[in-house]
């Protein structure tokens, strides 16, 4: 048995891609899911899965496609993936942790792709990819940058959802409680 962080991109208040968490929670263990918790209504969940962790995304979309309405991308990490994540942030030191964002990848995108976004310049903005993740410093208004998630899901040809350093650091101490 494995516990999967689990991160749903788009999660809204209100609209098609609502997802009320403790609809999400009671979903997912009526469908067997085990220690099923949530964090935040932004679409942060745990859950202990005998699937992979690419066969628990697919299940818990299928599982809110069908339940709740919404069709949402669904990412799946253990805690030391995440806090791999975390350790591996390039823009530590000297940096504001409140303006970094990490954009989990669903899927690895293709070398070329990932070159020819690095090769770009992104003014004060700066981005890394590396480990499942790409990074993003955005020291500005977010709304304003040129960085964003689905600058990156376009460029990229992935699907992604995006955290900031205290969501992921809570996800990954709650997971260890």
């Amino acid at each position: 048995m494995t516990t999967y962080m689990i991160f749903l991109r788009g999660v809204m208040p209100t609209g098609k891609n609502k997802v009320p968490m403790a609809q999400l929670r009671d979903v997912l263990t009526q469908a067997g899911f085990g220690n099923v918790r949530t964090y935040i209504q932004s679409g942060n969940a745990f859950v202990d899965s005998d699937l992979s962790a690419e066969e628990t995304e697919s299940r818990i979309h299928t599982l809110i496609k069908e339940q709740i309405g919404a069709d949402l991308v669904v990412v799946a990490r253990t805690g030391a993936e995440v806090q791999t994540i975390l350790d591996n942030n390039p823009f530590r030191e000297g940096y504001d942790l409140s303006r970094v964002f990490f954009a989990l990848l669903a899927q690895w995108p293709a070398p070329e792709k990932v070159e020819a976004l690095l090769a770009q310049d992104f003014g004060e903005e700066q981005l890394a990819i590396t480990g499942g993740a790409a990074y993003m410093h955005i020291p500005g208004t977010y709304s304003r940058g040129k960085l964003s998630n689905n600058f990156l899901e376009k460029k990229l040809n992935v699907s992604a959802t995006m955290r900031n350093f205290n969501t992921l650091s809570k996800m990954v101490a709650i997971g260890k409680s």
